[in-house]
């Protein structure tokens, strides 16, 4: 996910093409390389219009998945695309050896996949730019912890520059059983 230090995805007007800087688009390209298949929302899709090719790296591209349907000229085709809950869609990708999903974009895509604790790393690029103001999308959509005991915790695997842009690649925090269980 890539965002601005206030956590904004897009200005006010649902502009938000090159939040980041050519570096941290590049290490996105290698990200999509190292994949078996991107996904994105339909609604990513009508936005921005992305290919979700690999062209600023080496690499094969990924096979493309839409959560919803994509317009049939939009350059993400050939994708498949899926309505449905979400673990059915990881078996099924995941039988035909698609083992690295790399989920890129919307706020309730990736809302719907932290939710579920479909997530085994997250890797943000934080833009040293602030948008302000509560009225810009933000990385995930929805509900927030509704207390600070509730909110979700993870580990901070690496921290990297990007030109003028941080990588920060975090892990979740693996509960233990009585924590899973809650307070007694």
């Amino acid at each position: 996910m890539a965002s601005t230090l206030d956590g904004r995805t897009a200005a006010a007007d649902g502009s938000s093409r090159w939040i980041t800087g050519e570096v941290a688009r590049q290490r996105v390209h290698e990200l999509r390389a190292e994949s078996d298949a991107v996904l994105v929302g339909a609604g990513t899709v009508r936005a921005d219009d992305p290919s979700l090719t690999v062209r600023d790296a080496e690499g094969p591209s990924p096979r493309r998945i839409v959560l919803g349907t994509a317009p049939t000229h939009a350059k993400v085709h050939p994708c498949t695309e899926w309505s449905g809950d979400l673990p059915p869609l990881l078996d099924s990708l995941g039988s035909d050896n698609v083992l690295q999903l790399l989920v890129e974009g919307g706020a309730r895509v990736a809302a719907d996949f932290h939710r579920n604790g479909l997530v085994n790393r997250y890797v943000f690029h934080l833009a040293p730019a602030i948008i302000g103001g509560d009225d810009a999308p933000g990385v995930f959509t929805g509900a927030a912890a509704p207390t600070i005991a509730d909110m979700w915790r993870g580990t901070v695997i690496s921290v990297q520059q990007l030109g003028s842009d941080v990588e920060v690649v975090v892990e979740p925090i693996q509960k233990t059983s009585d924590e899973r269980q809650g307070p007694r």
